[in-house]
């Protein structure tokens, strides 16, 4: 069952009063424009909404993924989604709170557009009565020129409140200081929802709380141009156990493309959340029910060593982003590597990705085993690596070494050979 299958077999979890408890119960509302007029709109209306996504890498990553799938519950509670890839917000950046982002090239800028079209469109339907539109705001602010953006919308904006959004501020503060350029990024974002007002009558536009100053430009903007009210839903962050946010501003990012982080990677980056935020993890990037996530949470707590809750979850997700398949093929390798099935069945690359998660050496056929050992960190001098093959611990490709003189004779897939001490400590061994 590829990705399109999964989202195909989704549904709300109807054990909810409305959507907004849902949401709520996911931990998915960290602010929002009125609760009640809100709820009110998701229950008795067709909403159309929108998300942003500014194409400043060539793939999308984690805290994105939080914002596909909120917007996949709102498409499939029959609300309209429109999919905005920065084209133009892109060339500028939002501020980030440290220092200014590095500008990339229009023709760059322009590749990540496509690429990041392709990546969104994966997790919304565009077919049905409700269907999901994929929008560039390139198309709309590349006409204007610098004197009817002045004139038409900087007018509308005050430097003082501009000043005091949070994102702005930081970098007032900072050594760093802001430019011009990344100063007038809350304009364009308020623009954007503006447009898609106009265009589309999309009148909710979400997105994380460290957002909420470039969100709220564009309300402001729309009631003083329009004379009309409209809403934003904000998302906590997601962050590690250590209260780091995810994301490639931070260098811990997990992509969504399998060229970044390989479906193993992704795979096992779920499979190692800790029990303590598993749950959540499964609330806000599964569309399991409330009554399966209580289960999980049950048998987390009765046997936490059997990590029932973190399966679930890396399966869940592994088969979304990248597709059942592969998130089969990441269980099947993690139980080979461990001696719980055959190395032989695995493919080129699943094998390759894997092997690149361990502690890894080059070596050439001939190599002692010892020394093997020693390069990848299993011993640390040949008398412990000898020792370790004398006990009957040390192991080729899932057989066991005998011989402490052995060397390096069989590699899987002529390229590669794993490592392993003991039933747990594995690395890898790649041919020069």
């Amino acid at each position: 069952m590829n990705s399109s299958a999964v989202l195909a077999a989704q549904s709300n979890d109807a054990s909810f009063a409305d959507l907004w408890d849902e949401l709520e119960w996911r931990g998915l509302i960290a602010l929002s424009t009125d609760k009640d007029e809100l709820r009110k709109a998701l229950n008795e209306t067709q909403l159309t909404y929108y998300i942003g996504f500014d194409p400043t890498a060539p793939s999308l990553h984690l805290g994105n993924l939080v914002q596909l799938l909120i917007m996949r519950r709102l498409q499939l509670a029959g609300h309209k989604p429109l999919a905005l890839i920065g084209g133009s917000t892109g060339l500028v950046g939002d501020p980030r709170p440290t220092a200014e982002r590095t500008l990339n090239t229009k023709e760059t800028v322009g590749e990540w557009v496509e690429k990041l079209g392709k990546q969104a469109s994966r997790f919304l339907s565009f077919e049905g009565e409700n269907p999901a539109r994929l929008v560039n705001n390139l198309d709309w602010t590349a006409p204007l020129s610098a004197i009817d953006f002045l004139r038409d919308i900087g007018k509308y904006f005050r430097v003082g409140t501009m000043l005091s959004k949070d994102a702005v501020s930081a970098r007032l503060n900072s050594e760093h200081g802001i430019s011009y350029t990344e100063f007038s990024y809350q304009i364009l974002q308020g623009y954007d929802y503006l447009e898609l007002f106009r265009r589309y009558d999309c009148t909710l536009q979400m997105g994380g709380s460290d957002q909420w100053g470039n969100l709220t430009s564009g309300t402001d903007l729309i009631r003083k141009v329009e004379g009309k009210s409209v809403h934003i839903l904000a998302t906590p962050l997601i962050t590690n156990s250590d209260g780091q946010k995810f994301g490639k501003s931070e260098g811990n990012a997990v992509w969504l493309d399998s060229e970044f982080t390989s479906p193993y990677a992704f795979y096992q980056f779920w499979l190692n959340v800790d029990d303590a935020d598993v749950i959540d993890r499964l609330k806000v990037f599964t569309f399991l029910t409330k009554a399966e996530i209580e289960d999980l949470a049950k048998q987390t707590a009765e046997a936490p060593h059997l990590r029932a809750a973190q399966k679930r979850l890396a399966l869940e997700v592994t088969s979304l982003v990248h597709s059942a398949e592969a998130a089969q093929a990441a269980i099947d390798a993690s139980a080979a590597l461990f001696g719980q099935g055959d190395l032989s069945t695995l493919d080129v690359e699943t094998l390759q990705a894997a092997l690149g998660e361990l502690p890894n050496t080059i070596a050439p056929l001939g190599t002692p085993i010892t020394q093997l050992l020693i390069d990848t960190g299993l011993v640390d001098s040949i008398s412990a690596g000898r020792r370790a093959i004398k006990e009957g611990g040390v192991y080729v490709n899932n057989e066991k070494i005998i011989d402490e003189a052995a060397v390096l004779t069989e590699l899987l897939h002529s390229k590669f050979a794993v490592l392993r001490r003991g039933k747990k400590t594995l690395a890898g061994v790649f041919t020069a």
